[in-house]
């Protein structure tokens, strides 16, 4: 008879601890050899517009990921399964496959849909993840075996997709998935869910593994990729739904209110990025699956900040709406989720009109330039400054021009017509007699 890990651990809390430093050792070790074989066979990420890096980097972190959290999650934790972890690595298999095929090369949208519904089908079908209970939203409770399938293959494709969406940035894909697998693995942890808590920390080790190599390395840096921002979205799908099927107890009570609103309150960055950036683009006569650069983390980066530092901001915002979610639980479901999305698009419609003053500021430089063709009259702006007009008999509206010559790779040709340069130039003791 084969030997259980939990008859040789007999404490839970060691075999999680276990299984999240066995992943972050795979995650670490596996990185440097991924980035070795890229650079022999030239696999990089094709830079474009969109892009915020310039340099050729690896993007196959993806397989890192995977292999650290399923190895992990199958060693440690398969015994606190009953049945479905089968199905799930299946499906988690499925979408490896169509994140590397979409790095490597390049994927039909459609066929990657397809792949995508295939993978859900098998989880909600044979592993029995699915959503079936509405907690009495819009009236609804139970629901029957088809319309949950079709739901939790919606709910599923917006929650990959989303992280793939956000996936623009140094660590932003990771450090959400970190934060939100951490929740949600102590949740499961705290309700005796031991094998999905095994499979939630792991995924946060292996990805606290590559946060690392993506934002401080500069010898093995690399990127998640479709690979991993698909793999990170599907698990999270598979933990929000499981989350809200262990949240019913066996004899109907809750073991908290407001469930699918705290699920979508954990996942708000994503979920809220993805609804923003469909609803500006249909807004704007776009398609709602054109890429552009409307997402939160490009506005943070057109304010100034940097890649760690955008990254941190949305980290911190996503868990100050964790602990939010958990606090108003009570209010009900509906309530939570306008409360979420009345404060998440409050914050979106501030960073916007931040945004918009500093394209206003860019627009009205300090200095205009205007003259004749070889030589330009720089006269400051009609904006006062404070103290401007202090110990100068020069009005600040009307200072003295003053001449520059450009030089001369850099000068206009002659201007055709009747334009003729100036043929004397204001010297300095011109100027000065000017000025008194």
């Amino acid at each position: 008879m084969p030997i259980s890990v939990s008859t040789i651990f007999p404490f839970p809390w060691i075999i999680i601890t276990l299984s999240a430093a066995l992943s972050f050792i795979i995650t670490w070790l596996a990185i440097p050899r991924i980035v070795y074989t890229a650079r022999i066979n030239n696999l990089f990420v094709q830079t474009n517009a969109r892009t915020s890096h310039k340099s050729q980097i690896p993007n196959l972190g993806g397989i890192a990921v995977f292999s650290g959290f399923v190895v992990s999650t199958i060693l440690l934790g398969g015994s606190y399964f009953s049945f479905e972890l089968k199905y799930i690595i299946c499906a988690l298999i499925i979408i490896l496959f169509i994140g590397i095929k979409d790095d490597l090369t390049f994927s039909n949208p459609w066929k990657k849909l397809f792949g995508q519904i295939l993978a859900i089908a098998i989880t909600a079908l044979l592993a029995n993840i699915r959503i079936n209970n509405f907690y009495g939203l819009f009236g609804i409770n139970e629901m029957s075996l088809i319309p949950s399938v079709v739901f939790t293959i919606f709910v599923f494709l917006v929650i990959t997709n989303g992280f793939n969406l956000i996936d623009g940035i140094d660590g932003l894909a990771s450090g959400i998935g970190i934060i939100t697998s951490s929740t949600f693995g102590l949740w499961f942890w705290s309700t005796g869910d031991y094998g999905y808590s095994i499979l939630s920390i792991s995924l946060a080790s292996a990805l606290a593994a590559f946060f690392y190599f993506n934002v401080f390395s500069k010898t093995f840096k690399l990127f998640l990729g479709d690979t991993g921002s698909l793999v990170i979205g599907f698990v999270l799908g598979i933990l929000a739904c499981r989350f809200l099927q262990s949240d019913i107890g066996e004899t109907g009570n809750t073991y908290i209110k407001s469930a699918p609103a705290i699920a979508f309150g954990i996942l708000i960055i994503p979920l809220f990025d993805t609804l923003r950036v469909f609803t500006l683009r249909i807004w704007q006569g776009k398609s709602p699956f054109v890429a552009d650069r409307q997402h939160i983390h490009h506005r943070l980066l057109e304010l100034g900040m940097s890649h760690i530092q955008a990254t941190l901001s949305l980290i911190l915002v996503n868990l100050a709406f964790i602990i939010l979610s958990f606090l108003l639980q009570g209010i009900g479901v509906l309530y939570l989720i306008l409360a979420i999305l009345g404060t998440a698009s409050l914050l979106s419609y501030m960073l916007s009109l931040v945004s918009k003053k500093k394209e206003i500021a860019i627009a009205s430089p300090e200095f205009s330039f205007e003259g004749t063709w070889k030589k330009y009259i720089i006269t400051k702006s009609t904006k006062k400054k404070p103290d401007e007009d202090k110990n100068t008999d020069t009005p600040a509206h009307n200072p003295p021009p003053v001449s520059v010559d450009l030089p001369e790779y850099i000068k206009d040709p002659e201007p055709q017509g009747t334009i003729e340069p100036p043929k004397k130039q204001v010297s300095t003791s011109q100027k000065q007699i000017h000025a008194g």
